[in-house]
C-alpha cells in the first residue's frame, strides 16, 4: 500500500476517539473491524438491546451503524475527526433477521464535502437489508 493510501488513523486511534469526543456511540456496541483509506466495516453485534417487536433489528440501530462506519472511512481517508454528517438517507431493503449486522461503508468523494455510501448485510450472509447514502461537511483545522 502506497503511504497516501494509507488510513489516517487506526482502530485502536478511533475507538479512542469515540470514547473521548463520541460517548453516545457506546450505546451500540459497535465492532470496528477494519478502517482503509475511505473504507470501513464494522459490526453491530447481536443484541436483544437491539432489537424492536418481532426480533428484528431496529431502524435506528441500523441507522447509528451506517453513520458511523460513514464517519470511520471519513476519518480513515482525511484524518478530520471534526467532520459532521450533513445528510443521511436510508433505504430499508427488508426486514432484518436475528444476529449480528455489518456495515461496509465507502467514501466516494472527499473535500470541503465528502460523499459516501454503506451496504448493511446480515453477520450470517444473505441479501443486503438496508442501504445508506450519506454527506459530510469536513471543517477546515484551524
Amino acid at each position: 500500500m502506497t503511504p497516501d493510501l494509507a488510513p489516517k488513523i487506526t482502530i485502536s486511534d478511533f475507538n479512542q476517539l469515540l470514547q473521548s469526543h463520541h460517548p453516545f456511540a457506546s450505546v451500540l456496541n459497535i465492532d470496528v473491524l477494519e478502517i482503509g483509506h475511505g473504507t470501513a466495516t464494522l459490526q453491530l453485534p447481536d443484541r436483544s438491546s437491539h432489537q424492536r417487536l418481532g426480533g428484528m433489528v431496529a431502524g435506528p440501530m441500523l441507522m447509528g451503524l451506517a453513520d458511523l462506519s460513514l464517519y470511520a472511512a471519513i476519518v480513515g481517508a482525511t484524518g478530520n475527526a471534526e467532520a459532521v454528517t450533513a445528510s443521511l438517507s436510508m433505504n430499508f431493503l427488508r426486514k432484518t433477521p436475528p444476529g449480528g449486522v455489518l456495515a461496509h461503508a465507502t467514501i466516494l468523494k472527499t473535500g470541503r464535502m465528502a460523499a459516501g455510501e454503506v451496504l448493511l448485510v446480515p453477520v450470517a450472509g444473505g441479501e443486503p437489508v438496508a442501504q445508506a447514502i450519506s454527506t459530510w461537511s469536513l471543517p477546515r483545522s484551524a
